[in-house]
This record gives C-alpha cells, structure tokens and sequence, in this order.
C-alpha cells in the first residue's frame, strides 16, 4: 500500500511544488498515513485545507484502502 500512496503523491507534488512547498511520506499503518509538509506548505495558515482537502480526498480516491492523513 505504500508504494500506491507514494504513487498518488507524485501526482500531486507538480502543483504543491508549484506554490513552493512539498510533501513527504513519513508513514503508512492501518489506512493512516503520515505525511510531512515541506517548503511554502510547512508554515501555510492553509495547510490543513490542503491536507485533507485536497492531499486526502486525491489519497483516498487513487488508493480506498486510505482512511485519514495526518501531518506530523
């Protein structure tokens, strides 16, 4: 499952890269997955938008076994 995560997330790194920030995978266990936002992202007042808004809904429509992404 992991691999399908990080598949997904090249998918949306060209538009997160774009506004200068970054994502990384820390982790996946149990349909949770842990990702770090970098760059522009990390101090963003709209990061948790772009967490479970747009990284989450894409994670959860290209991979179903994905739950919930958390940013550690």
């Amino acid at each position: 499952m992991k691999e399908k995560v990080e598949e997904a997330l090249n998918k949306i790194r060209p538009t997160l890269l774009a506004d200068g920030g970054n994502v990384e995978l820390v982790d996946v266990d149990d349909g949770v997955v842990r990702v770090k936002l970098t760059g522009a992202c990390a101090g963003c007042p709209m990061s948790q938008m772009t967490l479970k808004m747009g990284i989450e809904r894409i994670l959860k429509n290209e991979v179903p076994e994905v739950k919930e992404v958390v940013a550690v």
